[in-house]
């Protein structure tokens, strides 16, 4: 089994795309919000838009299950205010909901939380429940609701704790996960998300989360974005503030994933995090799509480089690949298993 954890849905059908628009340009025009029931997406639809996509390179690359979520850059966090969010989050969440009901052997789902510039995160609960519910395994929890301005309290302030407390109720991690970014100093994949995933690191290792949480689960994305490459720094600041070693820090509580577009790069990550914490993941078809060319191969099939890094024996693949995955995602077995008898 190997088990893709970090899949988003974005090869849409075109209406969510128009509504979406509609919905944006009510907010900055102050005018009525387009009806939900004027949005039309036929099963038909979104046969067509993951067949030629992610059912397809899915079947190229020899993976069998995505961990699959709504479009990161899409979730919008700062557009409206926390009733434009929690619709758009629904009908989004309703959406992956019926992609895994046309392909129940080959999608996961996890949910985009109804998250708004300072709302609370616990308000963010109802609809959580809501789709664990309906089969999810997790959430995707923006670190940075503003879009880019990073005014949100850190992750390891009690503000989050109400929401921790409903995670770990429900035994499902969260994957550390902006959405698009708004500040135009920043680009959306190349910086602001790794800029993200470092805050995020740097904020749990230097905290008592895990003391508090000692059950919780989260998923920092893109290869754990600048730490692989300055191990040493992390470490060093974890060390002089009396913090325990970053592999102690991680342990049953924080995982990377594969999202790292290059052999050399998965190299240093495998050879660099210890492997029971790292995620086999391509996050297709997302923010690399394109063909490298100077192997003539995709950028995003980070199974190759899975399989051709040096430091890695079978058992160590056989944990990033679907074993590390079942512990980060309690939830994952279970639901597996169920839609195999569906």
């Amino acid at each position: 089994m190997i088990i893709d954890c970090h899949g988003h849905y974005t090869t849409e059908p075109k209406d969510l795309h128009r509504f979406r628009k509609d919905q944006t340009e009510a907010v900055k025009n102050k005018s009525s919000m387009p009806s939900k029931a004027s949005l039309k997406m036929s099963d038909d639809e979104i046969r067509e838009s993951v067949e030629g996509a992610q059912l397809k390179l899915q079947r190229e690359r020899g993976t069998d299950v995505t961990i699959f979520s709504p479009r990161a850059s899409g979730m919008g966090h700062h557009i409206g205010d926390e009733s434009v969010s929690l619709e758009w989050s629904q009908i989004c969440n309703d959406l992956i909901a019926r992609v895994i009901s046309l392909y129940p052997n080959n999608f996961i789902g996890v949910c985009q939380l109804p998250q708004s510039p300072g709302v609370p995160p616990k308000n963010s609960v109802g609809e959580l429940e809501r789709c664990v519910k309906m089969g999810f395994v997790g959430c995707n929890l923006n670190p940075d609701p503003s879009g880019g301005y990073f005014n949100a309290p850190p992750l390891t302030d009690k503000w989050w704790y109400p929401f921790y407390e409903k995670m770990v109720e429900l035994n499902v991690p969260a994957m550390i996960h902006v959405s698009g970014c708004c500040n135009p100093a920043q680009h959306t994949t190349g910086s602001y998300y790794l800029n993200a995933d470092t805050m995020a690191f740097m904020q749990l290792i230097l905290s008592d989360l895990f003391k508090d949480f000692p059950t919780l689960k989260l998923i920092i994305p893109h290869g754990g974005g600048a730490v692989p490459f300055h191990w040493g720094r992390f470490r060093g600041i974890a060390l002089n503030n009396n913090r325990p070693e970053l592999d102690e820090i991680m342990k049953n509580n924080i995982f990377f994933d594969t999202c790292v577009y290059h052999q050399p790069g998965i190299d240093l990550l495998t050879k660099v995090v210890p492997v029971d914490n790292i995620l086999f993941a391509s996050e297709m078809v997302g923010a690399v799509k394109g063909i490298d060319p100077r192997s003539g191969q995709y950028f995003d099939d980070t199974k190759r480089y899975v399989d051709n890094a040096p430091s890695l024996s079978a058992a160590d693949k056989d944990k990033i690949f679907a074993g590390n995955a079942y512990r980060a995602y309690p939830r994952l077995k279970d639901a597996i298993a169920k839609q195999a008898r569906a």
